[in-house]
């Protein structure tokens, strides 16, 4: 969860970035939007614009105690362990299906945000499977079946 800078902002200058979004975001994000006008009118006067795309039922920001009860509502859904998921997990399984999909990992670092691929490797990588296959195709390869 970003912590607010002075001001209320989460980012600064030189963090701000424009992401394309997939398609199903893209929908997801039409649907919260369809969700929230039915949220502004049915608080009437008790709504609070602030301008968000995720505010609360009366329009007021989020803190992180509403994410993470949001989040374990959405999880227990699932066949997922709610003990074992955050909202923070999201941004792990974002790095790790990337890499996993062959993503370079300079283009990952950029798309959460570092400069460097030193915090990306060493802190949200988690591989799905092994990166070291190259020795196993290599043999493969050279010892045909």
């Amino acid at each position: 969860m970003a912590v607010a800078r002075t001001g209320g902002d989460t980012k600064t200058r030189k963090s701000r970035r424009t992401l394309a979004l997939p398609r199903r975001c893209v929908e997801a994000l039409r649907v919260q939007k369809a969700q929230q006008e039915e949220d502004k009118e049915a608080a009437g006067k008790r709504w609070e614009e602030h301008g968000l795309v995720f505010a609360s039922t009366v329009g007021t920001p989020l803190d992180s105690h509403n994410v993470r009860r949001a989040f374990r509502v959405v999880i227990a859904k699932t066949d997922l362990d709610p003990d074992e998921w955050t909202p923070r997990e999201l941004r792990h399984s974002f790095v790790s299906l990337l890499s996993d999909q062959g993503i370079p990992l300079e283009e990952i670092s950029r798309l959460v945000g570092y400069s460097s691929t030193a915090v990306t490797e060493l802190v949200y990588r988690k591989q799905i499977r092994p990166v070291l296959q190259d020795g196993a195709v290599a043999m493969d390869r050279i010892f045909k079946a």
